[in-house]
């Protein structure tokens, strides 16, 4: 037995069928561009809406956890509050003084506020977006040094070391005078 498959039968029919003519030919080019184009806009419409949807549901969760981060915030700060009067009320059984007791709680909550805030003004720098800032300051668009509100400074008359520069050519060569 041979694995190989006989040659297809030729089929005379489809010969006798003669090809679309040119008008034929561009109907179905125009037809496949147009149901292309119909598919690309149903596609568009499609992602659009998955958009308008995603951020809808963005916009709700953003306000929710806005919400949620309050209510965290109002809890966290009680609790704070009730700790430190349990660690005052410990350290007064301890036999620290009122003076002692509250003034080492305090300490210990600016120490806190101290990390907080040094946390805060490094992250708050981050957002200065540096390496934008110098990267269209060297394409001239935004200068930091820049202060829009100083007057130019006065025009005096050139100087010797002004004329030799002006006499320069971009190539750095001396233009003959």
């Amino acid at each position: 037995m041979s694995d190989a498959t006989p040659p297809p039968e030729h089929d005379p029919a489809a010969e006798s069928t003669p090809p679309p003519g040119i008008d034929e030919a561009l109907r179905q080019v125009s037809a496949a561009g147009k149901a292309t184009l119909g598919s690309g806009k149903d596609t568009l419409r499609a992602l659009r809406r998955l958009i308008s949807a995603d951020l809808a549901l963005a916009r709700s969760s953003f306000g929710r956890s806005l919400a949620w981060a309050g209510v965290a915030i109002v809890f966290g700060a009680s609790t704070w509050l009730l700790l430190t009067g349990a660690i005052i009320a410990l350290l007064q059984r301890v036999g620290l003084s009122w003076f002692q007791s509250l003034f080492f709680t305090a300490l210990a909550s600016l120490a806190m506020t101290a990390l907080a805030v040094w946390r805060v003004s490094s992250f708050f720098d981050r957002m200065g977006m540096h390496a934008t800032r110098r990267q269209l300051s060297r394409l001239g668009l935004f200068d930091e040094n820049s202060n829009d509100d100083e007057e130019d400074p006065p025009v005096t008359a050139p100087t010797a070391q002004h004329a030799s520069m002006a006499a320069r050519d971009v190539s750095g060569q001396e233009t003959p005078r």
